[in-house]
């Protein structure tokens, strides 16, 4: 299986993409992009907030650093409880409706999942 080469950021993220699953593709390629366009971003991999919450702050604040508020969390799901990590300046790329079922690749398309999408939230965060 082929790994994308992930990179360190080389200063502070300005900017975290957190995902839970099958949302981390498009936040990978979204980081590239934004990369590109000299914005520091960190991607969090959340599969368990439960197993996260039960960290000692020390460690869950060198995951999602407290002093960056911009932070969008991606979920093919709800977006209910995603506040607690996506804190009061964040935002949460969801799908908050029910009865949305599709192929993968195709709902998170059309739901807006997109890389450019993801780019576009990440980057209004702050205005």
């Amino acid at each position: 299986m082929h790994r994308p080469e992930m990179k360190p950021n080389s200063g502070k993220p300005e900017r975290v993409l957190i995902a839970t699953g099958s949302e981390v593709a498009p936040i990978v390629k979204a980081r590239r992009k934004l990369l590109e366009k000299k914005v520091q971003v960190r991607i969090v991999l959340l599969p368990c907030w439960a197993l996260f919450d039960t960290q000692a702050q020390q460690y869950r604040d060198s995951v999602l650093p407290p002093e960056v508020g911009a932070r969008l969390g991606v979920e093919a799901g709800v977006s209910r409880g995603w506040q607690p990590d996506v804190g009061s300046c964040g935002d949460v790329l969801a799908v908050d409706r029910f009865g949305v079922s599709a192929p993968g690749e195709v709902m998170l398309r059309e739901h807006g999942f997109s890389v450019d999408n993801v780019c576009m939230r990440a980057l209004a965060l702050l205005g």
